[in-house]
């Protein structure tokens, strides 16, 4: 009985170098993709705690000593708000898994009237400027969920991280804002003495006055 031998052709040396650098490149490939799925899957699943502590060690956020994390994207010029002040912002509020909850582009909001955790970042703003921060729950919602009035559903988690991307259009005083509703007020009583009707008046919206109205009555209780 004989044996038929295929030779194997011998690799050239240069030709060699290529085959292991090829293999390298699989290689660190294979593993730069399993630390990227890894990565996602630690960020869906690891605990609020967790999830902000590594976020915090990212370049250019920093902890507030209330746990508040805040990052500047666009430095802004002039002062911060405070809690005398109405802020006029631009923001997209997610959750850890990318879920829009609310986002405006022109929204009218008083510092002292909001969660502590947006409260305390708006304070470290500046006008022009454009931020990212991640509210922890316990600076947020808290721990109950937060259903949807109409339908029951929940529209957020409790111990859910707020997660907003806001830029600082403007602010105002307190004062200056409470003259400016009052004369808005009087603007629409006289359209609507007129047969204007209120849609004649000029300013926000009708249920952003309310709203912050109902802010503001609030505060003062």
């Amino acid at each position: 009985m004989s044996v038929t031998t295929v030779p194997i052709r011998p690799i050239a040396k240069g030709s060699l170098t290529k085959y292991w650098i090829g293999i390298a490149f699989v290689l660190i490939a294979a593993g730069t993709l399993a630390w990227i799925g890894t990565a996602d899957i630690r960020a869906k699943y690891q605990s609020n705690e967790a999830f902000l502590a590594g976020n915090g060690e990212n370049k250019g956020v920093e902890t507030t000593e209330s746990g508040l994390q805040f990052q500047t994207i666009k430095a802004g010029e002039g002062p911060s708000p405070t809690d005398n002040d109405v802020t006029l912002i631009a923001y997209k509020g997610t959750l850890r898994d990318g879920t829009v909850f609310d986002q405006n582009e022109q929204a009218p909001l008083p510092v002292a009237g909001v969660v502590p955790g947006f409260s305390e970042a708006l304070k470290k703003m500046q006008k022009g400027g454009q931020y990212k921060i991640w509210i922890p729950s316990e600076l947020g919602y808290g721990a109950e969920d937060r259903t949807n009035p109409q339908t029951g559903a929940v529209e957020m988690p409790g111990n859910s991280v707020l997660i907003f991307e806001v830029t600082l259009r403007d602010y105002i005083s307190r004062e200056e804002f409470e003259k400016g509703m009052a004369e808005m007020r009087k603007q629409q009583e006289a359209a609507a003495k007129n047969g204007a009707g209120a849609a004649g008046a000029q300013g926000l919206p009708p249920e952003v006055r309310a709203q912050l109205e109902a802010q503001m009555r609030g505060q003062g209780q």
